[in-house]
């Protein structure tokens, strides 16, 4: 059974605001804060909209006194800024970042937190991009994994060495959607004098902020639900306190994969219809649920909202709703969960997720085909759906059809 009940956090307090508007936003609502937040009508024209500003460098009144604290894009430029502390403000936290994609945001946080010799603890069902950056670079660079299940507070206590520099957490997990208790793991981690990171993709701090239950650093791949369209791709992160964020603002700057203007601007426009569109892809989802338990060809369904899943109670604690995404299983193993993705026709067979049109993925074979033959690999037989705004009816039908004809 699907819990359908929406669990409303706190109103959210307004950081880092611009302009007057900012005095007005203080105990604002975060739908209020999605619109406003970092955002204020351009002080030459009235425009509500932050101007794109595709300029590289900026003139200044004297030698090292630049006009506006603006000196050259890759280090600031006004719509990033926008977009930064709008973030800021979402998630709660004193500083927000952006970056030209999730996995930039990624390698930021590790390179400024890690160091040779430095051990991380990981998901055991961790996204593929991910594992791979973990894996196949930062192992070269001298850094240490462990991958245990996130939402078990025991076995990630006992993974905790004297090495251990950060607790990396996704919570739903990709693509099993496990839920970890954000405040137990930071507990831990500062227990041990390491770091929680979470990564916020899944839920997106309309469903849950981090740093309110203790993450020293939230992470998103802002190409997901906050740009929400599938038109730009771009990372942010956000960080608790202001230490930290500038040692990370080093490393934006220093590395430089930054995102343009107009991506910052595209990630702006999305996330203003962010909360309309996460209630309605999450009730829709908990429709598609109860679809696919009754199914006779669907062996798992895995989603939050379920009554008998792991971190069911955790999830309402923690968040408003339990998110866009469904992962199922199937009988008749891996072959059969491929005939079902490509059988579909309105879920388009696509990687990435939390934008308006519906998507199917196999994990194995697609997001997470870099994490084969680990001990991270999901299942072979598991397929991964993310619901757009499509009609549910359109949608249920649409699975029904290509799970039809075949059965194994």
């Amino acid at each position: 059974m699907v819990d359908s009940e929406q669990i409303k956090p706190p109103r959210s307090s307004a950081r880092q605001l611009f302009g007057p508007v900012g005095d007005l936003l203080g105990s604002a609502a975060f739908e209020t804060l999605a619109v406003h937040a970092g955002q204020h009508p351009d002080s030459a024209t009235g425009a509500v909209v932050p101007p794109i500003y595709a300029v590289s460098t900026y003139a200044q009144d004297s030698v090292a006194n630049p006009r506006a604290g603006y000196v050259y894009s890759r280090q600031g430029n006004p719509t990033r800024t926008a977009l930064e502390n709008c973030l800021a403000s979402l998630e709660g936290g004193l500083m927000g970042l952006a970056f030209a994609s999730g996995m930039a945001a990624e390698d930021a946080v590790f390179r400024t937190i890690c160091r040779p010799g430095d051990h991380v603890i990981i998901p055991d069902d961790v996204y593929g991009g991910t594992f791979r950056l973990l894996d196949k670079v930062l192992t070269r660079w001298g850094i240490s994994y462990t991958p245990v299940p996130i939402w078990d507070t025991g076995a990630v206590a006992a993974s905790v060495t004297g090495a251990t520099r950060l607790i990396w957490c996704e919570t739903p997990t990709n693509p099993l959607l496990g839920v970890a208790d954000i405040r137990a793991l930071a507990n831990i981690a500062h227990d041990s004098e390491c770091l929680l990171v979470v990564d916020n993709t899944f839920a997106s701090p309309y469903l849950q902020q981090p740093i309110k239950f203790g993450a020293d650093v939230v992470v998103h791949s802002t190409t997901k639900y906050l740009g929400g369209h599938s038109d730009t791709v771009g990372g942010a992160l956000v960080a608790k306190d202001e230490e930290l964020g500038q040692s990370i603002k080093f490393h934006q700057n220093s590395m430089g994969a930054i995102p343009s203007p107009f991506d910052a601007w595209l990630t702006l426009r999305g996330i203003k219809t962010l909360a309309v569109r996460m209630e309605r892809q999450c009730a829709t989802a908990a429709t598609i649920t109860t679809f696919l338990q009754n199914h006779p060809l669907v062996s798992r369904v895995y989603y939050p909202g379920l009554l008998t899943h792991q971190g069911h109670e955790t999830a309402r604690r923690q968040m408003r709703s339990f998110g866009g995404i469904v992962s199922f299983a199937v009988h008749g193993g891996e072959s059969v969960a491929i005939r079902v993705c490509n059988a579909a026709r309105l879920f388009t067979l696509a990687e990435s997720l939390g934008a308006v049109e519906s998507l199917i993925s196999h994990p194995l074979r697609m997001t997470h085909a870099s994490t084969a033959d680990s001990v991270v690999a999901p299942p072979a037989d598991l397929i991964r759906i993310s619901v757009g705004l499509e009609s549910p009816d359109d949608l249920i039908a649409d699975l029904s059809r290509a799970l039809q004809g075949t059965t194994p």
